[in-house]
């Protein structure tokens, strides 16, 4: 088992990545995955990282190739945007720990997982250590494509581009078999259904309430009949989102802040209870701004696969109405797409995905969930 096996359905992207840990020659300082969701970027950085430590190159085995691959590794850090962006401060610290010599491995490596999160700022400071890098650090960035909009192409010029591609079916659904011991059959749906992302597929075999949310959302079309209707399915899917936030984020917001409140010496008595109070109520305010950027990340993320699935299934009734052959994004609702695509015209139908898509695009303007879900209802209703 090498770190490798982890990289699903990327030959070439391996190949290339494994020759670069073995052959000096074929390194370089800064590297770029690109690719659609459910790729595994940050799984291949990772990977990558794990490889470049390892003495015998990523066996997989060993104690450099396990840390790396859990994010423990004490010269690997990966940089995970929990909420809207990544900021010029963070960016900053996280260079100068780039820049210091490996403690224990053979490189510093710095994994940025979303490099399209980059604030302005951030960027300029993450391009001034790319431009002069220190010998053996190496930074591993990863974004959905190449775009200028996604990466500055200052910073992509510099770095090597690894595209990745979509997992096929059959590799999503061996790895949920294989790896995570899922039935055949359950493994063989759900990878039908995720897209080729992986997680997700993860999720839908092994989480019924994943499984119920996706039910719901693909059922809209064929029940949404006035506008009371809209309105009220648009509800349900911002409380459904929320509900998820708050499910993901509250446990892990009542450690944080507890830990916080025995850092900064909570219930303490002295002359320096008072001083440490004052910085205590600056910290809280500063974890409360934290927990809420990444509350609205969650929720944003929870919305977006909704619309994803919707959008799929406009797709297929497309796919539907004009006869073509190729695979439907949910295999699993071809009836319920040949019946809307002999209900509605291809010009009705692609009139709804289009709104399906320009609330995806709202959102990502930071429009309030509410307003940009019950417009896309609205228009899903007129058609």
């Amino acid at each position: 088992m090498s770190v490798w096996t982890e990289v699903v359905g990327q030959p070439a992207a391996v190949a290339e990545l494994s020759t670069a840990a073995q052959d000096p020659t074929a390194m370089t300082h800064a590297w770029l995955f690109t690719g659609p969701p459910g790729s595994g970027r940050s799984v291949a950085a990772r990977a990558f990282a794990a490889a470049l430590q390892c003495p015998q190159h990523g066996c997989g085995e060993c104690s450099a190739c396990r840390t790396a691959m859990a994010g423990t590794h004490a010269d690997v850090r990966e940089v995970v945007p929990e909420g809207l962006s990544i900021s010029v401060a963070e960016m900053r610290s996280l260079v100068q720990l780039a820049a210091r010599r490996p403690a224990t491995g053979r490189w510093q490596i710095l994994i940025i997982t979303d490099a399209d999160r980059l604030t302005e700022g951030a960027a300029n400071a993450l391009l001034k250590a790319v431009e002069e890098p220190a010998s053996q650090t190496v930074f591993l960035l990863c974004a959905p494509s190449d775009h200028p909009e996604d990466v500055p192409i200052t910073i992509r010029s510099r770095c090597r581009l690894v595209p990745l591609r979509t997992p096929s079916a059959e590799a999503v659904a061996g790895v949920l078999v294989e790896r995570d011991g899922i039935d055949a059959e359950t493994a063989q749906w759900a990878a039908s259904v995720s897209g080729g992302h992986v997680g997700r597929a993860r999720r839908l075999a092994r989480d019924a309430e994943a499984r119920g949310r996706r039910e719901r959302i693909l059922s809209v079309p064929l029940r949404l009949r006035g506008l009371g209707d809209a309105f009220a399915f648009a509800d349900d899917l911002v409380r459904s989102a929320e509900a998820e936030a708050a499910e993901v984020s509250g446990t892990r917001d009542a450690a944080e802040r507890e830990e916080l409140a025995v850092a900064m010496g909570a219930g303490g008595t002295g002359k320096g209870a008072a001083t440490a109070a004052r910085g205590a109520k600056a910290a809280e305010r500063e974890l409360e701004r934290k927990q809420k950027s990444r509350a609205t990340r969650t929720q944003r993320d929870a919305l977006d696969l909704a619309l994803v699935d919707l959008a799929g299934f406009f797709r297929d009734a497309l796919i539907a109405e004009s006869g073509a052959r190729v695979p439907l994004s949910n295999p699993d609702r071809d009836a319920d797409a040949r019946r809307v695509a002999t209900e509605w015209s291809a010009e009705s139908l692609l009139r709804r995905l289009e709104a399906v898509l320009a609330c995806r695009e709202a959102l990502e303007l930071n429009v309030k969930p509410r307003i940009a879900v019950e417009a896309m209802m609205a228009a899903l209703h007129r058609g």
